[in-house]
């Protein structure tokens, strides 16, 4: 019975320690995923030629000039 209980122990600290790990891995694996299916998805779009009606629609705002600071306006 001691035998079973000792094991027990040592297999609970070592699920302790390792389910962060495994968490972490599971996490950086999806992370990955969604990175590659957002550059091939990139790609893809970047292979088609851009419809002309929408084309002015799809870019991006004008950005304004980075100002330090208000008061030097």
């Amino acid at each position: 019975m001691n035998t079973l209980l000792n094991l027990l122990g040592v297999t609970v600290l070592a699920a302790l320690v390792l389910l962060p790990a495994l968490l972490g891995f599971a996490r950086e694996r999806r992370i990955s995923r969604e990175l590659r299916t957002a550059a091939l998805d990139r790609d893809a779009r970047r292979a088609d030629p851009p419809d002309p009606v929408t084309a002015d629609r799809t870019r991006p705002a004008a950005r304004r000039p980075y100002v330090r600071s208000w008061a030097r306006i």
